[in-house]
């Protein structure tokens, strides 16, 4: 494609989603044709006979698959072969499928979590391949990661134009605060709003605080979406991220001063940190098409703490 998204027609799996939301919005700051962003009512990505039919009835332009099963750690354990499952079958038929319709091209979004459990920090895309996943994340991790070589297999053989994005720990108004699903900023910052708010003199949390985690407001993460979208088409993997971490321990100092806890944090060390460190190189992203991160961590994180004050019940709905 020439890379203007000008009358296109693009589909958006996901699009009800955290991510997808975010992607949705800044889809409509071009000039975009039409935009489909059907729901897992629609069509069930895990089967392959709504998968075709939802490239028969929509015969998009192009494909953004933004559709996963996610959660945080605690999902991870509870659940890895059905996270496992779903996403590699949902990633492989929405890959085939565009292949096959003669999809313009396809948008695959990757994981953070298909890294290494020791990469080299900051993560380059290079080192991908270069041992296992941390194993509380492992089978998500892995699922994602044979997109990648499915996408490249498919280049190779057909000529399939599709590209391949890893975002990393994206937070943002519009995630998921249920318990059950959601990941470490938005369970720390329910813990710190339900402490206050019920006058409580303690909050506990996962592992040691020792570990890091570098964070991606969603709105950057779309525009990096979009951006590459429009302007890069290669086989080679790019990160998206900010080049920046910060140590559990200070993020929950933060959050807590944020919300206005101050009380105290007990550190339950029986309950795993996850991956020891986190941060991506980004400059794949900057130097292929032009993404650079903008929003400051401490605004994002203020911005993310005050739109869950404000939608509660919205919030905590969704468990899955």
């Amino acid at each position: 494609m020439d890379g203007s998204l000008d009358n296109r027609h693009v589909l958006v799996t996901g699009g009800s989603g955290f991510l997808g939301q975010a992607v949705l919005g800044a889809l409509h700051t071009r000039a975009v044709g039409r935009v489909s962003a059907p729901s897992s009512g629609d069509y069930d990505l895990r089967r392959v006979d709504a998968v075709e039919s939802m490239f028969d009835e929509l015969a998009p332009d192009l494909v953004v698959h933004l559709a996963a099963r996610v959660g945080g750690i605690g999902a991870n354990m509870a659940r890895p072969g059905e996270l496992y499952l779903d996403n590699l079958l949902m990633g492989t038929f929405v890959l085939d499928a565009a292949r096959r319709h003669g999809t313009e091209k396809t948008v695959m979004i990757g994981t953070i979590c298909s890294y290494p459990k020791h990469t080299p920090v900051p993560f380059s895309e290079d080192s991908l391949w270069q041992g296992y996943p941390e194993e509380t994340n492992a089978p998500y991790g892995v699922a994602k990661l044979a997109q990648l070589t499915q996408l490249q297999a498919n280049r190779d053989e057909y000529g399939q134009s599709a590209i391949y994005l890893l975002p990393t720990n994206l937070y943002g108004p519009g995630d998921k605060f249920h318990p059950a699903v959601s990941h470490v900023i938005p369970a720390l910052i329910k813990k710190c709003v339900d402490a206050v708010e019920s006058g409580a003199h303690h909050i506990d949390v996962w592992g040691t605080g020792s570990a890091s985690r570098e964070f991606l407001y969603v709105d950057d993460a779309a525009e990096g979406i979009v951006l590459a979208t429009e302007r890069y088409d290669g086989a080679d993997p790019v990160n998206l991220g900010t080049d920046e971490e910060m140590p559990i321990k200070d993020l929950v100092s933060t959050i807590c001063e944020l919300v206005g806890f101050d009380g105290e944090i007990r550190w339950d060390t029986s309950k795993p940190d996850g991956q020891p460190r986190r941060r991506v190189d980004p400059s794949r992203a900057r130097d292929s098409f032009g993404f650079v991160a903008e929003v400051p961590f401490r605004d994002g994180l203020q911005r993310t703490i005050e739109w869950y004050r404000a939608n509660r019940d919205l919030a905590e709905a969704r468990d899955h």
